[in-house]
């Protein structure tokens, strides 16, 4: 017995001699730790931004997998519904469930798929820019045909436009209209940023006026009513476009027009805009307010267009 009692001492750990000097206090499982100071100093703007786009992310992420996890119950209830009303077989009714599940799982493995440059086929260019370019391109499981927006990485870090193509991206992903360009899959590998985009093939707006000179009076309140409808779409969201020009109004086949370029687009916080610095003043010198005292004077026209210029630049 005391043989088994030493041989079961082995593997009983030693206690450890107590040679720090710093204060200890009992853990709420009994034991003792170190007291250690509180690090008192507050996250970083960048932290707190990562904070915020994961926890953006993660919400949206488990959003969208129950409601698809909803929009597959609703599916198969509709489809059994369906099959009742139908008064077809059992061993039919079994064969259409399983057929369903199939799609579902296919679609599934689709949606899981990673997206990357190797599966698309480059073909013609249609654009460049400072740093990318715009090229025609095929996918090539499907054989649709998009728009690859390729923006080379360390152009974009060089010339300080990160914040704008990230601005260009989330607007693309936020906004859903028949306005503006849709944007399909964005992807990235170690040397440049993807944007798969909906390709229009009928030009933009400057190659038809300068192919039509003058338009005429119903064409010119059709594509300005569409121009207005496509900046309206975007401001709904917060996001002003600055760069609306004829080159940036593209045409789908259909003569339809679409806002694109959405380089230089910028996210607006609408909370802080004040509407008495954007009104011109009306008091005219040496008129009286409805206090009798006199009224300031009135600016001259260039002090009203600088002083309306000087707001601008500061809510941009």
């Amino acid at each position: 017995m005391e043989s088994a009692k030493r041989w079961f001492g082995k593997f009983r750990p030693k206690e450890k001699h107590k040679t720090s000097s710093k204060k200890t206090e009992p853990t709420p499982y009994g034991k003792e730790c170190s007291k250690t100071p509180l690090n008192d100093e507050t996250p970083s703007n960048a932290t707190q931004q990562k904070v915020a786009a994961a926890k953006q992310y993660i919400e949206k992420h488990y959003k969208e997998q129950m409601k698809s996890l909803e929009e597959r119950r609703e599916r198969r209830n509709v489809l059994e519904r369906k099959l009742a009303d139908a008064e077809v077989t059992e061993e039919e009714q079994n064969n259409l469930l399983k057929h369903l599940e199939k799609k579902e799982t296919e679609y599934m493995h689709l949606q899981r798929h990673k997206m990357g440059a190797d599966d698309f086929e480059p073909l013609t260019m249609i654009g460049k820019g400072a740093f990318g370019e715009v090229r025609l391109c095929r996918e090539k499981s499907t054989g649709h045909v998009y728009a690859m927006k390729k923006l080379k990485k360390s152009e974009m870090l060089r010339r300080g436009q990160v914040e704008h193509v990230k601005a260009e991206r989330n607007l693309l992903a936020e906004v859903d209209s028949n306005c503006i360009v849709k944007l399909y899959c964005s992807f990235q590998d170690e040397e440049y940023l993807y944007l798969i985009m909906e390709y229009l093939p009928g030009g933009d707006m400057m190659t038809l006026l300068m192919r039509k000179d003058i338009l005429t009076e119903d064409e010119a309140r059709f594509y300005v009513g569409e121009t207005i409808l496509a900046i309206e779409s975007i401001h709904k969201h917060n996001y002003v476009h600055r760069d609306i020009k004829p080159d940036n109004l593209l045409l789908d086949r259909h003569g339809h027009m679409k806002l694109s370029d959405f380089g230089l687009c910028k996210p607006l916080d609408c909370s802080n805009i004040q509407e008495k610095d954007f009104t011109v003043g009306n008091n005219y010198s040496g008129s009286l307010q409805s206090d009798g005292r006199p009224a300031a004077p009135k600016r001259t026209q260039q002090e009203q267009l600088q002083h309306w210029q000087r707001n601008r630049r500061m809510l941009m």
